[in-house]
């Protein structure tokens, strides 16, 4: 069956998280991705770590589907091959060092002159201009820099989220502004240039602590695993030791929590809980009568009772809990793929379409698929790496 971006060739020099993310998604839609890499290393991702089966977490993750080119691209010939490889690609994705790109003679102007179809999309921590344009930035840096941690943790130790989180949102504006491009070519014929920013990426994420401080108003507090501004929503421990996870959205709900839960009524109407204003002032207290509650209970009665009153809750799953979920088994959303270290599981894209089925395949080794792609444009391996061809023609 046909997929979106079948017939569409993406050239990425990328390396982490952020560019591997974006090009990763545009590959689970059919899109043919070339991921020029340093020859022998790679991208320095590949070195992260070794818990898939000696191969790194994130690269797994992160580069099925892809092809590996290894190209120096300091050296004339490689730098030439790589340009002849852009003269017919629809998309380069780069999050290169700030500049580097551009020195390369691989900036949007250069480029569209040889291919005004090509769309460039140029991942950065700070942007294309401003005072921070040159300025290093990492994940945790740009959280930092975002405000995350300001609102992330506990009261008293800001936390950075156990995920790269700024660079998954960097990575998502990416994909999704490839995309639009995409759809605007369509219709004008016409490439363009997307400059996409981690900080900026991590501004629209942060837009409702923005606004709950707007005007000069104080920041939502730090409040750990709970909820900043509402009561109760968060982890509740039980008799037994366990933690279950309960969230309430309106006051039709924390009725029915009092009723059926904690079986006293008469504290939905207390004053000091009868809205979510003063439950989110009054949280210390009604933590303790909650807690008080749930110690006679334990995890797996406290969720019977939050099921028949209709209140959202959840486990708190490790990941071998995620990796054994229920709800991802019966959906039939596991999959293996072929990596260097073989076959791997690998969960589905989110989303289910009726009319496709996502690309699958496999997460390349350095430089795997050279001898392939240089073949079609007429290249030998020897002529990239700058000698002689053996008299066997080589490649």
């Amino acid at each position: 069956m046909t997929r979106p971006l079948d017939g569409i060739t993406v050239i990425s020099l990328e390396h982490a998280v952020a560019a591997p993310f974006a090009t990763r998604q545009l590959a689970d839609l059919g899109a043919r991705v070339i991921k020029v890499e340093r020859p022998g290393s790679g991208d320095f991702a590949r070195g992260y770590d070794q818990r898939v089966r000696g191969q790194s977490s994130h690269f797994t993750w992160i580069n099925r589907s892809k092809e590996s080119l290894a190209l120096d691209v300091k050296q004339p010939q490689a730098k030439a091959a790589l340009l002849q490889l852009l003269k017919t690609a629809d998309v380069l994705v780069q999050n290169l060092a700030p500049g580097a790109a551009a020195r390369m003679g691989l900036s949007y102007e250069t480029l569209k002159a040889h291919n005004p179809r090509l769309i460039v999309c140029d991942i950065s921590g700070y942007g294309a201009d401003g005072p921070y344009r040159d300025k290093k930035a990492y994940d945790l840096l740009i959280q930092s820099e975002a405000g995350f941690l300001s609102v992330t943790g506990t009261p008293e130790t800001p936390s950075k989220s156990g995920i790269s989180v700024a660079d998954i949102a960097a990575g998502m504006y990416a994909y999704s502004c490839i995309l639009s491009a995409l759809l605007l070519r369509g219709r004008t014929g016409s490439g363009s240039h997307i400059d996409v920013s981690m900080l900026e990426a991590m501004g629209e994420w942060m837009g409702y602590p923005l606004y709950y401080a707007f005007d000069g108003a104080p920041p939502p507090p730090r409040t750990g695993a709970s909820h900043a501004s509402i009561y109760p929503y968060g982890p509740f421990t039980a008799g037994d030791g366990g933690t279950v996870m309960l969230g309430l959205q309106n006051e039709r709900e924390w009725k029915s929590f009092c009723d059926q839960v904690l079986q006293r009524p008469e504290v939905a109407t207390d004053p000091r809980f009868c809205s979510n204003a003063q439950r989110n002032t009054h949280r210390t207290e009604l933590q303790a009568l909650i807690l008080q509650e749930f110690a006679a209970l334990t995890a797996a009665q406290v969720v019977e009772r939050l099921e028949a009153a209709a209140i959202a809750n959840a486990r708190v799953n490790d990941m071998a809990d995620l990796w054994a979920h229920p709800q991802l088994k019966a959906r039939d959303r596991w999959r293996e793929v072929d990596s260097p270290v073989g076959r791997i599981p690998a969960l589905l894209p989110p989303g289910v379409n009726s009319a496709f089925d996502y690309r699958m395949d496999a997460v390349p080794a350095v430089g795997q698929h050279n001898a392939a792609i240089l073949a079609e444009l007429g290249w030998s391996a020897e002529q990239i790496a700058g000698v002689s061809p053996s008299p066997s023609g080589g490649g």
